[in-house]
Order: C-alpha cells, then sequence, then structure tokens
C-alpha cells in the first residue's frame, strides 16, 4: 500500500510537468512564428527567449499542436527549481519521453529508482539519438536550469539528435547550451522577445476578436503602444478593461513597466474577485500544482472543487493539467504575485500553509515535497524530525546534491541537536561542494569526539574519505589503516565506505596484494548486504591495478562490470553521481584505448561534469584529458585547449596542484603534436612542480601512470631533442617501470625508446624494439597508447610494416598484420607523408612493372574503396576489377589488398 501510494503521487507531480498549457479560445493562433518553427528542418534547437510575460509557453504549445498534425511525435516537460537535481531531471526527461518512444516510465520509481544518472542519461541519448521517427522535446522555463550537470545533458541531447528532429525550448534567459556553436552552423532558430510581440493586428485581434472588449481604433493603438505588443501586459489589461466604465481613462493611466504592470493589473484583477475566492488563491499559491485533496488539506473549511471549477471556468490563470485526477497550476507570473501578496498581507498563514501541505505530502509517503515545504514555512523542527528518518536513505541512495541544498537552509544552532544529520550534511559537502569545506564543517562540528555508537562509523569513515577526494591519499591510508582496526561498526554505509577507500589508498601506495585483500573482504561483506555501489567500486579500484600493471583486457572488463553493477538495487546500494562516476569515466578510458572515439566523447560528456562537481582528481584529469584528446583529433583546436585551460582553472580553484600541472602537461604534449617544439618545452617548464612530481613518483596514481613531467621530458628529447641523450634516461626509466610491474607505463616509454633509435640511425633497433612493443600491445588491445603518440610514432609503423611483409611476417602473424593496418588507419593518410624514403625502391620491390589502370586500382584501394566503388569510378564490371587485384597482388607477390597496399607504398607507388 505504502509503495503504490508512493507511485500515484509521482505520477500525479510528472503529469503536472508532462501537460503544455491547453488552448482556449482567447487565444491568437502565432501563424507565422508557428509556420517558421515547424519548416525550420535544419534546426536542432529552437529556442523561446524573452521576458516574462511574452507568451513563450502558449507560443510553445501552439507548435506543438502544428507538429502532431504534421504526424510528428511529440512530449513536453515544464521545469522547475527542483529539476536541478540530476536524478530528478532524468526521471522527468525519462517520462516526458516514455510515451513519444513508447519507453518504460522508470521515473515512476521515484526516490527509489535503482538507476544511477549517468545510466539513465546515457541511456536517453542512446535512445534519442537512434530515433528513426521525427520527433520534438519541449522543454518550458529553461531559465530555472542552472546546475552545470543538466546543462551538460542537455547540450549532449542537442549533440545526437538525429536529422529532421528537434528541442524546443522556452527560457527567460540565454541558456548556457553552447549556442555560438549551432548558431554558426545553422542549427538554431532564435524566437525572441522582438518576435513574440504582437503586432497592431494582432493586439486587435485579441481584444476585440478573442477578448470581445469592443475598444475604439484609438484605444487599441494606445494600449498596444502602452504595452509594446507585451502579451502578459493585454492578457492582464484586458481583464482589468473586462468591468471597468471607463477604458479610455484605464488605458492613459497605463504604465509600461513590465513588472510593475503585472503586479498592479494583478492586484487589479484580484481586487475584483469575491473574497473567498482571493482568499483561496492566496492560500493555495505556496503549491507547485493543485489537487483537490491537497487544496482541501490546506483549507479544510473549504469547498476546494467548486472553486477550482469557478476559477477554470474564468480562466483567472489556472491552467489544467491532463492525468489520473484532475490538477492544475498557476501561471508562473500569477502564482509570484500571489505569493507576495500572501507575504504582505497574510505572513501568519504562511508556515501554517506550508506544515499543512508538509504532513499530507508526508501521509502520501513522499517524504522529499514534505521537507521541502517544511523549510519553505522555516518549520525547521519538523524538517530535522522528517531528515532524522529519511536521511540516512537518502544518503545511501547519493541524493547528495537535495541533501547539500536542504542542510544550507537550516540554520546551523538548529542542526546541534542533531549529530547524524551533521554527518550526513558533511557527507554531502563531500560529494557536491568542496571537501575543504566538508572537512572545515567535521571539525566544527566536534563529531570526531563523538563515542555515539550511531556516529562513530561515520566519523571513522567520513575523514579519509574527505582526504582522498582532497587527494591526500598519503594521509587517508594512514588514518584508515587505523580506522579499519575498529571494524564492524555496525553501518553499513559507513563501513563500506571506509573499506573501499582505504583499499583504493592501498593501490595507490602501491600496495597491490593489500588491497586486493581488501577488496576480496569487502566483497564478502558486500555479500551481506548486498551493496551494488560497494561492489562497483571493488571492481574499480581492482580494475585500476590490473590497468597499471598492463593487463589492458581484464581492466577494461572491470570497468566494464563495475558501470552494470550501479543497475541493480541491493540493500545498501549508492546509485548517486559518486558511484557512477568513479566506474564511468574508467569504463570511457576503456573505450577511449580502444579507439572508438565517438563512444568514449559521449560516456565522457555525461561522466566528467559529475566527476567534476565530486572533484575527484584523477578522474576530472582523465576525463578532461580524453576530451581534449579527441578534439584535437577531430581538428577542434580551440575546443581542445579551451579545456585544458578550464581544468587548469578547476585544479587552482580547487587547490589541487596535481591537477595545476597535468593540465599543463598535457598541453605541452599538444604543441608538440601541433609542431610547435618551443612552445612545448615552454610549457613542460611550467608543468616542472617539483613538490609535485617528487610525491607523485612515490604513488600509483592513474592519472599520472603514463604522465608525469620526467615522461613528458622524455617524450620531447625522443621526438624532437636529444635523441642519444633520451636513449640512455629511456633504458633506465624502462628498467624501473618493469621493477615496479608498471607494465604499461613501460610500453609507452619504449615507443619513445623506438623513435630515439630511429633518430640516430639505428633503424634496425628501432624496429626490432616497436615489434617487441606492439606485439604486446596487440595482445592487450592497445590502440591510443600509441595512437596518441602522432605521426613521429607513425612513421615507425609503417616501416614495421613494410618490414614485416618483406620477411613474410605476416602469414606467420595474421592477428600482428592485422592489428599493425589497424594502428595505420587510426594514425590516417597524413602518417605516410613522413615515411622516408627508400632508394630504388620500385626496382626493388617491383621486379615486374604495374600498369597504369593497376597503379590507378592500388590507389582507389589505399583510400579504402570497395570492389563495387572502385569499378563504378573506373567504369568498368566486378569482375574486371577481381583481374586487376590478381594481377596486381601476382606482380607484388602480395597474398592478400592489405600486404598489396604496403608494398606499394613502400615503392612509393601510392
Amino acid at each position: 500500500m505504502k509503495t503504490s501510494s508512493y507511485l500515484l503521487s509521482t505520477r500525479t507531480l510528472l503529469n503536472s510537468k508532462l501537460s503544455p498549457p491547453t488552448s482556449h479560445s482567447s487565444q491568437v493562433t502565432r501563424t507565422r512564428i508557428r509556420d517558421s518553427v515547424v519548416g525550420a528542418s535544419a534546426a536542432k534547437l529552437v529556442l523561446f527567449q524573452a521576458p516574462a510575460g511574452f507568451g513563450k509557453s502558449t507560443l510553445m504549445a501552439q507548435c506543438l499542436e502544428r507538429f502532431e498534425s504534421e504526424g510528428v511525435a511529440t512530449a513536453w516537460l515544464t521545469l522547475d527549481d527542483a529539476d536541478n537535481d540530476i536524478q530528478r531531471f532524468l526521471s522527468c526527461v525519462e517520462a516526458a519521453i516514455s510515451s513519444m518512444m513508447e519507453l518504460p516510465r522508470e521515473s515512476e520509481r521515484g526516490l527509489h529508482s535503482s538507476k544511477s544518472p549517468g545510466d539513465t542519461a546515457l541511456e536517453l541519448v542512446t535512445s534519442l539519438a537512434a530515433e528513426h521517427a521525427a520527433f520534438a522535446l519541449f522543454l518550458d522555463d529553461f531559465e530555472r536550469i542552472h546546475e552545470p550537470t543538466v546543462l551538460g545533458l542537455v547540450r549532449e541531447i542537442i549533440d545526437h539528435l538525429p536529422h529532421n528532429c528537434r528541442l524546443v525550448i522556452g527560457s527567460r534567459s540565454m541558456p548556457e547550451l553552447g549556442l555560438g556553436r549551432l548558431r554558426a552552423r545553422g542549427r538554431l532558430l532564435e524566437i525572441d522577445s522582438e518576435l513574440m510581440r504582437f503586432s497592431k493586428e494582432e493586439t486587435h485581434q485579441f481584444l476585440n476578436g478573442c477578448r470581445q472588449l469592443s475598444l475604439s481604433l484609438d484605444d487599441l493603438g494606445h494600449i498596444h503602444d502602452k504595452t509594446e505588443g507585451w502579451v502578459a501586459a493585454l492578457w492582464l489589461a484586458s481583464l482589468a478593461l473586462e468591468h471597468h466604465p471607463a477604458p479610455a481613462e484605464f488605458i492613459a493611466s497605463f504604465s509600461g513597466e513590465n513588472r510593475a504592470v503585472a503586479h498592479y493589473l494583478a492586484e487589479d484583477v484580484l481586487s475584483q474577485q469575491p473574497p473567498r475566492v482571493r482568499n483561496f488563491l492566496l492560500r493555495t499559491s505556496i503549491l507547485r500544482y493543485m489537487s483537490v485533496p491537497l487544496c482541501n488539506a490546506l483549507l479544510p473549511d473549504t469547498d476546494s472543487e467548486s472553486l477550482i471549477n469557478l476559477l477554470n471556468e474564468a480562466n483567472i490563470f489556472l491552467v489544467p493539467i491532463e492525468g489520473q485526477e484532475r490538477l492544475y497550476r498557476y501561471h508562473s507570473l500569477f502564482a509570484d504575485f500571489l505569493r507576495a501578496q500572501l507575504e504582505q498581507h497574510l505572513p501568519q498563514e504562511v508556515p501554517y500553509l506550508h506544515r499543512a501541505a508538509s504532513h499530507w505530502f508526508e501521509d502520501q509517503h513522499r517524504p522529499v515535497p514534505a521537507i521541502d515545504h517544511a523549510l519553505e514555512g522555516k518549520d525547521y523542527r519538523r524538517a530535522l524530525e522528517l531528515l532524522s528518518v529519511h536521511g540516512e536513505e537518502l544518503l545511501a541512495q547519493g541524493r547528495m546534491r537535495l541533501l547539500a541544498r536542504w542542510f544550507e537552509t537550516i540554520p546551523a544552532e538548529r542542526l546541534e541537536g542533531y549529530p547524524l544529520l551533521q554527518a550526513i550534511h558533511v557527507w554531502a559537502l563531500c560529494f557536491t561542494a568542496s571537501p575543504r569545506k566538508a572537512m572545515d564543517l567535521l571539525q566544527r562540528t566536534g563529531l570526531e569526539n563523538s563515542r555515539d555508537p550511531q556516529i562513530r562509523p561515520h566519523v571513522l569513515a567520513l575523514r579519509p574519505s574527505i582526504l582522498a577526494i582532497m587527494d591526500d591519499f598519503e594521509e587517508a591510508y594512514r588514518i584508515g589503516r587505523e580506522a579499519l582496526k575498529q571494524l564492524p561498526n555496525g553501518d553499513p554505509f559507513a563501513d563500506t565506505a571506509l573499506v573501499n577507500t582505504v583499499a583504493n589508498a592501498y593501490s595507490v601506495m602501491g600496495e597491490y596484494q593489500e588491497a586486493r585483500q581488501l577488496l576480496d573482504g569487502a566483497r564478502d561483506v558486500q555479500g551481506v548486504y548486498e551493496s551494488a555501489f560497494n561492489a562497483m567500486y571493488s571492481e574499480s579500484v581492482e580494475g585500476i591495478i590490473d590497468l597499471q600493471e598492463g593487463r589492458q583486457r581484464q581492466a577494461a572488463a572491470r570497468f566494464r562490470l563495475a558501470v552494470g553493477m550501479t543497475r541493480a538495487r541491493g540493500a545498501f546500494s549508492f546509485s548517486g553521481t559518486t558511484g557512477n562516476a568513479w566506474a564511468g569515466v574508467l569504463h570511457a578510458s576503456a573505450v577511449y584505448e580502444s579507439n572508438d572515439l565517438p563512444q568514449a566523447a559521449r560516456l565522457l560528456n555525461v561522466y566528467v561534469p559529475l566527476v567534476r562537481d565530486i572533484g575527484l582528481p584523477d578522474h576530472m584529469i582523465l576525463g578532461d584529458v580524453m576530451l581534449s584528446r579527441i578534439a584535437f583529433h577531430e581538428g577542434d583546436l580551440d575546443k581542445a585547449f579551451q579545456i585544458l585551460a578550464s581544468l587548469e582553472l578547476t585544479g587552482h580553484r580547487r587547490q589541487q596542484p596535481r591537477v595545476v600541472a597535468t593540465a599543463r602537461l598535457e598541453r605541452a604534449h599538444l604543441m608538440l603534436l601541433q609542431g610547435d617544439e618551443e612552445a612545448s618545452l615552454a610549457e613542460l617548464d611550467r608543468a616542472d612542480d617539483p613538490q609535485v612530481w617528487d610525491r607523485v613518483k612515490g604513488l600509483r596514481l592513474l592519472a599520472n601512470d603514463l604522465e608525469t613531467a620526467q615522461i613528458g621530458r622524455l617524450r620531447w628529447e625522443s621526438l624532437v631533442g636529444d635523441a642519444g641523450s633520451a636513449v640512455e634516461k629511456l633504458r633506465e626509466a624502462i628498467a624501473e617501470a618493469v621493477h615496479d610491474s608498471r607494465h604499461r607505463r613501460a610500453c609507452k616509454l619504449r615507443l619513445f625508446l623506438a623513435v630515439a633509435l630511429q633518430r640516430k640511425g639505428q633503424l634496425r633497433g628501432a624496429l626490432e624494439e616497436m615489434e617487441k612493443v606492439l606485439k604486446e600491445a596487440c595482445r592487450e588491445g592497445y590502440f591510443r597508447l600509441i595512437l596518441d603518440e602522432g605521426p613521429r610514432v607513425g612513421a615507425l609503423v609503417v616501416h614495421l610494416q613494410s618490414d614485416t611483409l618483406e620477411r613474410k611476417q605476416d602469414r606467420r602473424e595474421p592477428l600482428f598484420a592485422e592489428y599493425l593496418q589497424q594502428l595505420l588507419q587510426g594514425f590516417g593518410p597524413t602518417v605516410f607523408n613522413a615515411y622516408p624514403p627508400v632508394e630504388d625502391a620500385q626496382a626493388l620491390l617491383l621486379p615486374e612493372p604495374l600498369t597504369r589502370k593497376e597503379i590507378r586500382v592500388l590507389k582507389l584501394l589505399a583510400e579504402g574503396h570497395s570492389n563495387s566503388a572502385m569499378a563504378e569510378k573506373l567504369f568498368v564490371s566486378d569482375s574486371t576489377i577481381r583481374t586487376h587485384l590478381r594481377n596486381i597482388n601476382a606482380k607484388l607477390n602480395a597474398s592478400n589488398r592489405t600486404e598489396a597496399v604496403a608494398i606499394a607504398r613502400k615503392a612509393g607507388v601510392v
């Protein structure tokens, strides 16, 4: 019964948000604007942007009706402040598109949803991107959204909208959605306040036609001039003019200041209502949506049903919402005014009304709005009582942002008698704001001196968790080990959080065996408590160990498993952004390594904003470096360097010098790839912070496994500097990496060694070194490890492929030959420009000359064309192409087309 009541009330809320404004006879059909929106097939985003009262929602609803008449699927969502919670936003968007795309309504799970934000976000983006039929998704009141994570998700949805599908947004302010890029590409249609203003003809149609006021042409002209076509002012004026004895006098005294006009007219309308209607309007204005039972709870002596019917029939700013029960909401402008009037004239009523709403929601088993109303009514005692009951569940579910928002509104002195809530407040700050603020709060509360058995587990887990996020793994390791001696403490969330944090600290300190033992113990505990979050954490940490030890395929499997684990809800699962982001970025790194850059970018665009919110340094570095490299690969240099600049700034703001230094190190890497050698060297000097790198040298930090100041210098010297000096340094660094079981690092350093040997003139030694590296890379599935080093490394791969073909090694090791070909495809055609010419190559490799037509076929083959495509270009049949290919293979002594192209390249034919 409790669950069904909860689901019913959740559906009620969603239905109130998923219904567009209903049309009525007093509306003017904006045909020109509506047709321009529906006809803008190239636009991915349609933006209605104007101040309050310009008719954005009405215009959007008219566009929706027109889309539907054209057979286009539509969905509507009205946003509010609570939608800045990523989980809430995802649930609402999912519910909005469920009917449009016939998806399961996961949002009905509400507070008890088992799906993590990143999982849901990826599914929504994927579902929308894969939709073949045209659709239009409407998001109204978008100005309420300011949370970067939510904005990032909306940008991702826009980027992946299929052709002929649109996102339609209504907003009072300009949303931060990368509009400049969309505008430049012709993907944005903007409907601003100038376009939304009523023309004189529309003003006449509205007042005399729709509202039947019978005003003179002079009066119509004056009111249009006064309002400048502002729709809300015209609407409010029409309400006042309905019963005004002297329209001309009213119009003459009419003010053109938007907000002042709205307040004046709303007050004039309100004053004309009967007392019982005024009282009802004022007292129900505190509600986001209204139903008869909810209004009766606020006003038990009032016939709410008859009053709602009266308001609906009189069209007094009441918007009916279709659903399982009769729901309504006030026009937002009118609601704002009513609440201001309530505070001004009946301030003593406000706490009582919020208290009544809070009790009603509690009875409906909806703790979140119950707590919201308690806080809005400044009933802190009730809010704290509700939080005491539901706070731990919300914490376990990862509702950190929601909790942090609530705690910000509660005076600190009110929390002094609630130590458990103080601990939850610290957790919320830790994962939503600054870990330094969380540490400061932990110290100020005095919780660490508590002997309360309910508080002690949180105290033991909080400090090492905060320290780890602050990048102080050494101290987290020290105090975490001591805290482990006191387990178990009886609080599953705190105990398992401590175990996971210390296991991660063990791995960072290089004590892999101890970390694995601790993780195995954690898995035993997880079997009892069924904690999906902690199972995810364990697999992720062990995957990191596998990765650094060179087991890329095994690490990728663990990361993939970890991401899926947060979908299964256990008794103490933690499905919030931390678990999802932690595993999500690691999974994205495995996808990136496999060279699936489009999928990696999609994953990163969902997960990286989450880790930025949390402040995980290694995950921030990994995510932003991958995004920067993807942008660089796509040729968007400005974006690549902007991402690194933002990462560097984040490091400064969060007082994380390792983040700052690594951002500079990656910038030097990109400059080197650009060929700007001096600038790259100067940036290496800026990145060389001895305090950072002396510390990193003794730790196993994932983000700096392959990127340190030493490795950056070795890369520069190997590729463009003193190759002879680099060879000796690289041999020492490789030996050290192998001794420490850091085999992935050893692979990277061997790449540099091969290039340095080639530059010294030792080509045979360079090829032998490269062959050893790439055979290991082939076994483990490394691609970006090699590709990210650019054409200088790629040129050696070309040499190695030719050498392999000469020795007929490709026939004995076909998998390795295929891997080399995949690498060359990854480097792209420009890598062959770096290949040094071979004297008399054609004479050596082409004992029988090729015909002009065969050379043309080889060139098309090298460009990746199929037999059919080549036949079409050469105006011959497919069988003729097959004959040419057989002759080419015979002349080149090649066994397949890949080998033929490689030999031809070496000979300089293509």
